[in-house]
C-alpha cells in the first residue's frame, strides 16, 4: 500500500480521481494500491521559547540572545486531528511508502518533511513533482516519482530559512518590546521591506518642489515646446523674440520595434494584476491557487518566466493554435536553461474547454490575463513609427514627438488592459527648412514631481530586486531579493495586520508604528541587500552549494552582536 499526502484536501481529491482511490473514509481516500490523504498547510510549527524554558514566557532582556542547540517543533492545536491521522497512517503496517504529494517548492517540501519527522516515520520516501494539476500531468507525475532523497537540500534550505525567521522574530522582536516598552515584531524578510515603504515616505515628505518653465509654440496641427527653463525672465525674453514665425531644423522618424514580454511568473501576474484590476498580491495569489486547484493554470507559485523546449508541440498545437505567433519568439519563451523548478504560469490544455462564465469574475480575470499574456509572448514585435520635429532658435531647442502605430503585433492580446490615452499623433508633413507660422505662444508653470509613494504593484517589483541600486529603474536584475515569489504577498498583509503599514487606496503608507520601528532597528535587520544576500543563500542551500549550519552560524554572530550592543 502506498500512502500518498497532498498539501490541501482538493488536491487530494484531484490526485484520487487519477490514481483510482475512490473510497472515502476517515481522513484519506483508499483504492487501488493507494491512501491519499492531506495536510491542511502547516501543520507542524516551531515551539516558543517557553517549550525551552519556562522563564521565556516572560520577555526579558537579560535572556537574550536565544539560541537553541536542538529545535524543537509541535502539532499544532487547530490541526491536531488530521496530524493524528496521517500519523496513524504513516505508520500502519499495511504501508511500505509515502509520496509527498505537497506543491512542488520550498515550502511544500517543508510540510511534508516536518510531518513525516514529527510522526518518527521511516517508511521508503517518493516525491510527485508536477507543475500542473491536469490529469494527464498527475498521470504522468506518478508514471515518473522522484526520490525523496532528490529532495534533501530543499528541505535543508526550508528549516534554514525557518530557523533564520525564527532567531531573528524571537530575539530581536523581544529586544527592541523590552528597550522601548512596545510591541514591535521585527521579521528577516518584512522589516527591510518596510524600511524601503518608510525610506519612500520620508523621501515624499521631505519633498522641495522647484518651479521651472517651458515655452510652447502652437502651430497648426501641433506644439513645439522648449525644455525646462527655470529662469522666468529667460522664458518671457525667449518668448518675445521668437517673433510670428519658426523655421524647421531637424525632422528625425525612425522604425521603433518594441518585442514582447515573457509569460507570467508569480511576481509579474500579481504586479499587473494590481496595476489593472486593483488586487493586492494576497489576493491574486489566491485566485490563482483557485484556478491551478481547478486544472485551469499551471503551477503558480513560480520564479520562471519561461517554459521548457519539449512543452513546444504541446502548447503550440492545443493551447496556441491556430492563432498568429511569431516562430522567433518560440526560442526565446521556451527555453529549459532559464526554467528553474517550475516553468512560466499558462492556461492549461483541458481549460479550453471549461465555461468561465461559472468561475467567479475575479478568477475568470486573472485566468483571462494569464492567456492574453502567454498568446502576448508568442506574438509578433510592435512597430512604430515615430517622428520628431526639432526647431532651434537662439540657443534653445523646441521639440514635439509622436508616434503612429504600424504593426500592432503582439499587443492586440493585451490592449484591453492599456492606457488610451497615448492616441497616436499623424504629424502634418514638415520638412527641415519649413518656415512655419505660429498661431499662439505661451509660457507653462510647472513644479517637479516628487517620488510616488509605492503600490503593490511597484513594491513587488522593488522586493523582487531589493539590494540593487536601480529600484524600479527597469533595470532587470536576475536575483533573490527579499522573500520568494510565494512569500511576499505574505509579507505585505503582515506588516498591514500587525499596524506597520496601511492602504490608502492603492497605495501602502507606513504607520507612526511602522517609522517608529524601522528608527530604532540595527541596520543588518533592515537592509535590504543583507535580506536579498540571506535569499540567495537559502537559494544555494537549496542547490547544495552551501550549507545550512554555515548560514545559521552568520545570522546567530549578527543577532549576538546586536544584543550585546544594548547588553554591555
Amino acid at each position: 500500500m502506498k500512502l500518498v499526502i497532498a498539501e490541501k484536501p482538493s488536491v487530494a481529491i484531484s490526485i484520487t480521481k487519477v490514481i483510482g482511490a475512490n473510497k472515502k473514509k476517515d481522513g484519506y481516500y483508499e483504492g487501488n494500491g493507494y491512501r491519499v490523504s492531506w495536510c491542511v498547510g502547516h501543520l507542524i510549527q516551531m515551539a516558543n521559547p517557553d517549550a525551552y524554558d519556562e522563564k521565556y514566557a516572560k520577555w526579558n532582556m537579560a535572556d537574550l540572545p536565544i539560541i537553541p542547540k536542538d529545535y524543537k517543533y509541535e502539532v499544532a492545536k487547530s490541526t491536531k486531528k488530521q496530524f493524528n491521522i496521517l500519523k496513524k497512517l504513516m505508520n500502519d503496517k499495511e504501508v511500505d511508502t509515502v509520496i509527498n504529494a505537497c506543491d512542488s517548492g520550498r515550502e511544500g517540501e517543508s510540510i511534508f518533511r516536518l510531518v513525516y519527522n514529527q510522526a518518527n516515520c521511516k517508511k521508503k520516501m517518493k516525491r510527485l513533482w508536477i507543475s500542473s494539476m491536469e490529469d494527464s500531468a498527475i498521470k504522468e507525475g506518478f508514471d515518473h516519482l522522484k526520490d525523496g532523497k532528490d529532495y534533501e537540500n530543499l528541505f535543508e534550505s526550508a528549516q534554514a530559512r525557518a530557523i533564520a525567521d525564527w532567531l531573528v522574530g524571537m530575539n530581536i522582536s523581544r529586544l527592541y518590546s523590552c528597550l522601548y516598552k512596545q510591541n514591535y515584531s521585527v521579521g528577516r524578510v518584512q522589516t527591510p521591506t518596510l524600511a524601503m515603504i518608510v525610506k519612500r515616505d520620508d523621501e515624499i515628505a521631505n519633498f522641495k518642489k522647484e518651479k521651472y518653465y517651458t515655452v510652447e509654440l502652437s502651430m497648426n496641427g501641433f506644439t513645439l515646446s522648449t525644455d525646462r527653463i527655470d529662469d522666468e525672465v529667460a522664458a518671457e525674453q525667449l518668448t518675445n523674440l521668437v517673433g510670428d514665425k519658426i523655421e524647421i531644423t531637424d525632422v528625425i522618424q525612425k522604425e521603433k520595434i518594441t518585442k514582447p514580454d515573457l509569460p507570467f511568473d508569480l511576481t509579474t501576474l500579481q504586479r499587473e494584476c494590481n496595476k489593472y484590476f486593483g488586487y493586492s498580491a494576497k489576493q491574486t495569489l489566491d485566485y490563482a491557487q483557485s484556478l491551478y486547484e481547478k486544472k485551469l493554470i499551471t503551477y503558480p507559485r513560480t520564479d520562471s518566466r519561461c517554459l521548457t523546449e519539449d512543452m513546444i508541440v504541446s502548447t503550440v498545437n492545443n493551447i496556441l493554435g491556430k492563432n498568429d505567433f511569431d516562430t522567433e519568439r518560440i526560442k526565446t519563451v521556451f527555453n529549459s536553461k532559464k526554467v528553474t523548478d517550475h516553468h512560466a504560469i499558462i492556461p492549461t490544455v483541458s481549460s479550453l474547454s471549461e465555461d468561465l462564465s461559472g468561475f467567479p469574475e475575479s478568477e475568470a480575470k486573472v485566468y483571462r490575463l494569464i492567456s492574453n499574456k502567454l498568446h502576448a509572448s508568442v506574438g509578433y514585435p510592435l512597430v512604430e513609427n515615430t517622428t520628431k520635429i526639432v526647431a532651434v532658435f537662439d540657443g534653445f531647442e523646441f521639440t514635439s514627438s509622436g508616434k503612429v502605430i504600424k504593426d500592432e503585433g503582439f499587443t492586440k492580446y493585451i490592449k484591453e488592459y492599456k492606457s488610451k490615452k497615448n492616441e497616436d499623433a499623424e504629424f502634418p508633413d514638415v520638412s527641415v527648412d519649413d518656415v512655419l507660422s505660429i498661431e499662439n505662444k505661451e509660457i507653462k508653470e510647472k513644479y517637479t514631481q516628487p517620488p510616488k509613494h509605492f503600490t503593490e504593484d511597484t513594491l513587488l517589483k522593488s522586493m523582487e530586486i531589493a539590494g540593487n541600486d536601480a529600484l524600479e529603474k527597469g533595470v532587470e536584475v536576475e536575483r533573490k531579493g527579499l522573500g520568494t515569489p510565494a512569500t511576499r504577498a505574505g509579507v505585505i498583509e503582515n506588516l498591514i495586520y500587525k499596524g506597520f503599514i496601511e492602504r490608502d487606496k492603492k497605495n501602502l503608507i507606513a504607520t507612526h508604528k511602522g517609522i517608529s520601528l524601522v528608527t530604532i532597528v540595527a541596520d543588518s535587520f533592515k537592509s535590504a541587500e543583507t535580506t536579498a544576500k540571506w535569499e540567495m543563500e537559502l537559494s544555494d542551500i537549496a542547490q547544495g552549494k552551501s550549507s545550512k549550519e554555515e548560514f545559521l552560524k552568520d545570522i546567530e554572530n549578527e543577532i549576538k552582536e546586536v544584543v550585546l550592543t544594548y547588553t554591555k
